[in-house]
């Protein structure tokens, strides 16, 4: 379903916004993660593997979502968590609590270990029979996963001019990009320092026709500061709409500067992906809290 979103409450006018809610997709399995795994379980399913082994970090939206799919279609799923001091904690995280109630095995490994986790030696000293095992890579993205990503935009959506989408690896953007129309734009906002997402764009799409932007990342992965926060309370407020702090927030962010920067041209019609991930608002609103920041409103 595709959200108009309303300017002159933000003082904007000349253009149009819609937000696609891949938030509502499901419940649980929410946005980009429904779309990356659905093809992925698929063919674990297919080569009979005994579990399915994923990587992430303390509030991985991409672990919860394995281990939610992972409930829902009645197939194991492990976790590798980066940080073995988290181990304790559990039950204070609400994204790994979250994951181990659904039945996720949680194996966590030094920092040290875990920028070397693809190399098979270093894994197998945590996981014992890794043959067994059907691997995804940290944020799954994988040609099936882009696969899936091509399907986020429907056939209605050719009346846009623009595409915009938060980045992490790089795999939900490509799948768009395979999927846009020849008179489209794709616009990617890197949500890392960084546009090297570029390796994976090119690797998985031969659409060249989007730009890759970083500016608006507050500092980089899961960081975010106050006046991010009181973006998000304030658009919340004006659109009864809530939006996750690592990724769509920063990509509306910057979507409404460019607009008062004049990057678009006048009348254009932008469509933004809301990409889910609002489970991660609780463990957020932790480290708020710890540093005497505004919280998020839920």
């Amino acid at each position: 379903m595709n959200e108009e979103i309303l300017l002159e409450p933000f003082s904007i006018s000349g253009y149009s916004l819609f937000l696609k809610r891949e938030d509502q997709i499901h419940s649980e399995v929410s946005g980009n993660k429904f779309r990356k795994l659905k093809y992925l379980f698929e063919d674990m399913r297919a080569t009979h593997k005994r579990a399915i082994l994923t990587f992430g970090g303390a509030f991985s939206n991409h672990i919860a979502a394995t281990a939610s799919a992972g409930k829902l279609f009645s197939i194991p799923t492990v976790g590798v968590i980066r940080g073995e001091e988290l181990e304790p904690y559990i039950e204070s995280n609400p994204t790994l609590q979250y994951a181990s109630r659904c039945g996720m095995r949680l194996i966590f490994m030094s920092r040290s270990d875990y920028k070397d986790k693809d190399q098979g030696e270093v894994l197998k000293r945590y996981i014992r029979d890794l043959h067994d095992y059907y691997i995804i890579p940290e944020g799954g993205t994988s040609q099936l996963a882009v696969k899936g990503c091509s399907e986020i935009l429907s056939d209605t959506d050719v009346e846009f001019d623009h595409v915009a989408v938060a980045v992490g690896t790089g795999g939900t953007f490509a799948g768009i990009l395979n999927s846009l129309q020849p008179h489209q734009e794709g616009i990617g906002f890197s949500v890392l320092n960084g546009t090297f997402q570029k390796e994976i764009l090119d690797k998985f799409s031969s659409n060249s026709k989007y730009q890759l932007t970083d500016r608006y990342n507050f500092g980089g992965y899961a960081k975010i500061d106050s006046e991010l926060v009181r973006f998000i309370n304030k658009f919340k407020e004006l659109t009864n709409i809530q939006l996750d702090p690592v990724y769509t927030a920063k990509m509306m962010y910057g979507i409404m500067n460019l607009m008062k920067a004049g990057y678009f041209r006048k009348n254009s019609r932008i469509l933004a992906i809301h990409t889910g991930g609002l489970q991660g608002i609780n463990g957020m609103n932790l480290r708020l809290k710890s540093k005497n920041l505004p919280q998020i409103e839920i």
